[in-house]
């Protein structure tokens, strides 16, 4: 029966162009542990940083927030995809990334 509905994992591997399903688990664990690393050293950086959660200063912590948590993020996923053999992969996206920013800010 080769019309059944593809598994989640397949519909992975088919959208990120993966090789195979063991790829797909793996750049599932980056995320999992880009995700936890940056639950633990958000709130320290933050801390460090003075910003206060729920301090009356929102868009002062939203924008402290997008500048040193996110950017950290990134970083994370490329050490974990490197640890797990899935850099080029999160390289691409990053590129990709980069990409579309640089069309937000470019000339028109």
């Amino acid at each position: 029966m080769q019309n059944e509905k593809q598994g989640f994992l397949q519909r992975l591997q088919n959208k990120w162009k993966l090789d195979s399903l063991f790829q797909v688990v793996m750049v599932l664990v980056v995320f999992a542990c880009t995700g936890f690393t940056i639950l633990f050293i958000k709130n320290p950086l933050l801390d460090f940083f003075g910003v206060e959660r729920g301090g009356g200063q929102g868009f002062v912590n939203t924008l402290l927030y997008l500048l040193l948590v996110l950017p950290l993020y990134q970083i994370f996923l490329l050490i974990y995809g490197f640890i797990f053999g899935q850099f080029k992969f999160f390289w691409e996206k990053e590129k990709e990334i980069f990409r579309r920013i640089g069309k937000l800010f470019g000339k028109k």
